[in-house]
C-alpha cells in the first residue's frame, strides 16, 4: 500500500485548514487546532507557511483572535488541494478495497469465517465493505483511540489482554497507525502469525503475515 508515501495526508490537512479560514471569520489558532484534531504547534507552522507563500493575509482582532484572509493565490491553492484530495481518496478506496478483498478471500478459502479489526478510521470502513463481499463476519473491533464508539453495529473495545484473549486473526485496519498497532498487539501477547495486513507489492497481491 504505497499510496501513503505520496504526502497526501499532509496536503489534506493543508486543504482542511485553508477551508476553515476561507469564511474570513475571526478565530484563534487553538480553535483551529481543536476543529482539525491536530497539535496547536502544527497549526501555527501551517499558517506561517501559508503567509510566507502568499496564500493568506492576517487581520488582527482582540483577545488573540485573527481573521485569515485568502489571497487569490490562496484560493488557487485551495482549489488545487481539493482536486488532489478527491484523487487521493479515490485511489485510496480503489487500492485498499481490492487489497483487503484479496486478504479476506484468502482467509475464507482456508475456512476462516470471522476476524477482528484493529484500528478505526476511513480505511476500516473500506475493509468492512471488502469483508462483506468476501462473506466473512466481523467479530470484534478494537482501537485504543476510539473505545466505546460504535463501528458497523459493534462497540469498539480498547486493546487489552482480556479483550484479546483467545482471539482469532486480528486484521490491522488503519494505514496510518499500522506499525503502532502491530507493536501494541505484540506487547499484549498476540502471536505474530495472527496479525494480518494486506500487501499489494506482490504480483498476486497476496496477504502476508506482519
Amino acid at each position: 500500500m504505497n499510496i501513503l508515501n505520496n504526502g497526501a495526508p499532509d496536503d489534506l490537512k493543508a486543504f482542511q485548514l485553508l477551508s476553515e479560514v476561507a469564511d474570513e471569520q475571526p478565530v484563534s489558532q487553538r480553535e483551529l487546532a481543536k476543529r482539525l484534531g491536530i497539535a496547536l504547534g502544527l497549526v501555527n507552522s501551517y499558517l506561517k507557511n501559508f503567509v510566507a507563500k502568499g496564500f493568506i493575509r492576517i487581520k488582527n482582532y482582540p483577545q488573540n483572535r485573527y481573521a485569515y484572509l485568502l489571497t487569490p493565490n490562496g484560493m488557487a491553492e485551495k482549489a488545487r488541494l481539493a482536486y488532489q484530495h478527491v484523487n487521493y481518496f479515490t485511489s485510496l478506496y480503489t487500492v485498499t478495497r481490492q487489497d483487503y478483498l484479496v486478504l479476506f478471500r484468502n482467509l475464507a478459502e482456508r475456512g476462516i469465517e470471522q476476524v477482528t479489526f484493529c484500528g478505526v478510521d476511513e480505511v476500516a470502513e473500506i475493509a468492512w465493505l471488502s469483508l462483506q463481499e468476501a462473506g466473512m463476519v466481523l467479530a470484534d473491533v478494537m482501537d485504543d483511540n476510539n473505545p466505546g464508539r460504535e463501528f458497523m453495529g459493534r462497540q469498539v473495545m480498547d486493546l487489552s489482554s482480556n479483550n484479546l484473549s483467545g482471539h482469532r486473526f486480528v486484521v490491522i485496519t488503519s494505514l496510518k497507525r499500522a506499525d503502532q498497532l502491530k507493536s501494541r498487539l505484540l506487547e499484549l501477547g498476540v502471536s505474530n502469525s495472527r496479525i494480518l495486513f494486506p500487501d499489494s507489492s506482490g504480483p498476486l497481491a497476496e496477504f502476508h503475515i506482519m
